[in-house]
């Protein structure tokens, strides 16, 4: 498929190159047309007897529908090959008839000197031109009735011809290679902007889809993962501690109705709704309470520095962090029995640290999941820095450094 594209695309660019020459090439079919009617003109007013004239003229003539049937395609094309030296031959034949039959036909060289050169390379061109040019002077040698000293009034008439009619050439096939080129990098510029744009719209849609990864990722299977923990945990306590088992239900509840509201805010792409009307620290105190009421476990929550308002990109950032790092002590920290949460502002950056007393791992060779490779992305989105720690037998820990200051586009990412 996309090699079909980019045959396409070639075919297009090629088409476009061939139709800038054919409109270039509507003058030069009004310069051949004048050329054709002048020497018609100066043929008819020669001193040539009417059947010569008539014969030179018939000569000339077929010279149009040779060059418009058989030699424009090719002279447009660009196509060197025998095709195209056939048609070459032909004008250098008609040419010699006109001359041949009337002196002033010679005048048509102005028509199929630039012919020859457009149809032909240029050392076979230049070749015919000199057949071209130099016929003149061998048929007035050839002469008998000659007037003295005409030859040498042809002669340089005939060189100077050349001489225009190369340098014509070599200006005709430089601007023909310029136009070309200018055409075919026009073309690759235009395919260029095509690949970026088309990488573009891919790098957005990998980046929404990272994101959208991201969010659920923090939101609905983290609230999906307690209800489950306290949904079991009901179903333990419901002979033994109705009120217990009534409890975790309630706060299953409650989980459910966040969690729902998280997805509806998720898809309007507004703000967390545990932000909404609140701080920072108290939607940590949230997330907080929640592992208590899951887990049973000492959850202290403390803060440094003075609290401030802080933009609401950090807020999300850290607010996703805390939530991360409380999901894995729940899935992870075994036999942890405290865990602390400390929130500490600065003068230009805002540190959160969540810290529990469970085993532990080492950490040589253990590789990062999925919720800490989303939240080490979600933190640098907004210049950040995430450390986790954790050694056997000495708790985990989790510490995530934010600046305060964030750019309008971060926040707009986040």
């Amino acid at each position: 498929m996309r090699d079909r594209h980019q045959t396409a695309r070639q075919q297009s660019g090629d088409h476009h190159e061939t139709g800038s020459r054919a409109g270039w090439f509507g003058l030069w079919d009004g310069f051949f047309a004048a050329s054709y009617l002048i020497t018609c003109v100066l043929l008819f007013t020669s001193e040539a007897t009417q059947a010569q004239r008539f014969i030179a003229i018939g000569a000339l003539t077929l010279i149009v529908p040779w060059y418009a049937g058989f030699g424009r395609r090719l002279m447009i094309n660009q196509v060197y090959g025998p095709r195209s030296l056939v048609f070459a031959l032909g004008l250098v034949l008609l040419l010699c008839v006109i001359t041949m039959f009337g002196f002033m036909g010679f005048f048509a060289l102005f028509a199929v000197a630039p012919m020859l050169i457009m149809s032909l390379p240029m050392r076979r061109a230049v070749a015919l031109l000199a057949v071209s040019n130099l016929y003149p002077v061998v048929m007035v040698w050839a002469r008998d009735d000659a007037a003295p000293g005409s030859l040498w009034v042809v002669l340089p008439i005939s060189l100077l011809s050349l001489t225009l009619s190369v340098l014509l050439g070599l200006w005709i096939k430089r601007v023909t290679r310029q136009s070309r080129d200018r055409a075919r990098l026009i073309e690759e510029l235009r395919r260029s902007r095509e690949r970026v744009a088309r990488l573009s719209h891919e790098a957005g849609i990998s980046a929404e889809r990272e994101r959208l990864a991201r969010e659920i990722h923090d939101t609905l299977a983290q609230s999906l993962t307690s209800i489950i923990s306290l949904v079991q945990a009901a179903e333990s306590k419901l002979r033994d501690a109705p009120d217990q088992a009534s409890g975790h239900l309630s706060r299953a509840g409650q989980v459910a109705r966040e969690s729902l509201a998280e997805a509806r805010e998720f898809v309007a792409a507004l703000t967390p709704p545990t932000l909404r009307g609140g701080s920072l620290v108290q939607a940590v105190r949230r997330q907080a309470d929640g592992l208590v009421s899951e887990t049973g476990l000492e959850v202290r929550v403390s803060i440094q520095g003075e609290e401030e308002p802080l933009p609401m990109p950090v807020n999300v950032v850290l607010l996703r962090t805390a939530q991360e790092a409380i999901a894995n002590v729940r899935k992870h920290a075994r036999r942890a029995q405290t865990v602390d949460v400390v929130v500490t502002f600065e003068q230009d950056a805002v540190r959160l640290l969540v810290r529990d007393d469970g085993e532990g791992f080492a950490q040589d060779g253990v590789r990062e999941g999925y919720g800490l490779r989303g939240m080490r992305a979600r933190v640098a989105e907004i210049d950040g820095t995430v450390t986790v720690g954790s050694r056997p037998g000495e708790g985990t820990f989790v510490e995530v450094s934010v600046p305060t200051a964030v750019e309008m586009e971060e926040a707009a990412s986040v």
